[in-house]
């Protein structure tokens, strides 16, 4: 337990994913207040929006549900999701933090009963499905969400529709006229957890993403083969809904080239072997290829790689596919190159091809660490040093469980910046 005068301190971890939810939790179960901030309604992070991990294929809800619960049951911890840090000033022991509460339009004495969501008449592209399906404009972020509580779009809250939920609500929970807010917090150490975005797959240009219907990414994959995903979880193609019985992954797809991002993410690779399975698993009679330019499956992982190996269902071409052309009558993407092993070159048709994009960092974009004196690698990952502590894949690509352990190092870290000064 920390000592009275250390335990006063805050410790500011900003980003509520799987590394930054670990890092809270361990440094509040030894004493410390933290202040958890989360520039999306829920917490969870991209973790949130798998389907199976690897290399067990079981669902990430049992992992996030218990943080959620250490999290809701621990007094320590002040969750604030919506919210950005502004500005940082001071030094180590005594920060102190502009944060602004972007407004969410429902409060806290929201039930989740999902009156006001029935009520209301307008859908919005699914940000959480990567806008492959609609939702309400009002709602919860999915079925897990955590804070249960609805939020509204800002642009439906200008609606006069929303104004007439007010009488929906049961509890008197919705306000659409709620503004943003800014306020200031001391704190004595601060974690930088803003995770990743996949890489833009319209940018790898020779691959047709977002020219052809039937070429999708690793991440939007997943989300279709989730229950709670944009088809319920069968494995159908955008196209014309036909079942996903002949399917190609492409590794690298942006990764580990120096137009795109030079580096490798570690988890693409086993993340394209795992979503094999849940084809085959799906369609017994499926065939899968997976393109590749060297497969990497470190540590423990190398069972995996060797199960799914053995399925004979699935072929592995050496090659970096050169483009992805259509077929114009039947949608089918025809991905073309020339296998690296024999030299033999190729044009093959699939249902669906699905590029192995890699992870970038938000610090590089979105998430910069408004404080003076943090460096940056040459990929934008945040480095050691500076007025932050970053972890997770905002210090460098992790898969879930590294993730996790790279969480718990970094709210030791914490706790000595804070106890230094506390």
């Amino acid at each position: 337990m920390a000592d009275d005068q250390a335990a006063g301190q805050t410790i500011l971890v900003v980003g509520g994913g799987i590394s930054g939810l670990t890092a809270a939790v361990e440094a509040a179960e030894v004493g410390y207040k933290v202040l958890l901030v989360e520039k999306d309604p829920h917490l969870g992070g991209r973790v949130a929006q798998h389907y199976q991990y690897f290399p067990k294929l079981c669902s990430p809800s049992c992992g996030l549900e218990i943080n959620y619960q250490r999290v809701k049951n621990n007094p320590l911890i002040r969750v604030m999701t919506l919210a950005e840090v502004e500005d940082i000033q001071g030094t180590e022991g005594n920060y102190t933090v502009r944060i602004r509460q972007n407004p969410r339009f429902v409060t806290e004495k929201c039930t989740g009963c999902g009156d006001c969501s029935r009520a209301c008449t307008v859908t919005v592209p699914n940000p959480f499905n990567f806008g492959m399906n609609e939702i309400k404009a009002i709602r919860a972020s999915h079925a897990m969400a955590y804070p249960g509580h609805y939020f509204m779009d800002a642009a439906y809250a200008r609606s006069a529709e929303a104004q007439t939920l007010v009488s929906v609500c049961p509890v008197g929970a919705i306000d659409p006229n709620m503004s943003a807010t800014t306020l200031e917090e001391k704190v004595g150490s601060i974690v930088w957890a803003t995770g990743w975005q996949p890489y833009d797959a319209e940018k790898i240009q020779p691959y047709g993403f977002g020219r052809f219907a039937n070429v999708s990414t690793n991440m939007r994959f997943e989300r279709l083969a989730n229950t709670y995903g944009p088809t319920g979880g069968t494995l159908t193609r955008p196209s014309d809904g036909k079942e996903i019985k002949n399917i190609a992954f492409i590794q690298c797809a942006g990764s580990r080239d120096h137009n795109h991002l030079p580096f490798c993410s570690r988890v693409c690779c086993l993340a394209s072997m795992k979503q094999a399975t849940y084809v085959r698993s799906q369609f017994p009679d499926a065939k899968v290829t997976i393109y590749y330019i060297d497969l990497r499956a470190m540590d423990r992982y190398e069972g995996f790689q060797k199960k799914v190996e053995a399925d004979p269902s699935i072929t592995w071409i050496k090659s970096k596919p050169a483009r992805i052309d259509e077929d114009p009558v039947t949608k089918d993407p025809i991905v073309v190159g020339e296998n690296t092993l024999t030299g033999v070159r190729y044009a093959d048709p699939y249902d669906m091809v699905v590029l192995a994009t890699g992870m970038e960092p938000n610090s590089a974009t979105t998430a910069r660490v408004p404080a003076q004196a943090v460096a940056y690698d040459e990929y934008g990952f945040v480095v050691k040093g500076g007025q932050v502590l970053s972890t997770g894949c905002t210090a460098t690509p992790l898969d879930v469980a590294a993730a996790v352990q790279a969480g718990t190092a970094v709210a030791l870290k914490a706790i000595q910046s804070a106890a230094r000064r506390g």
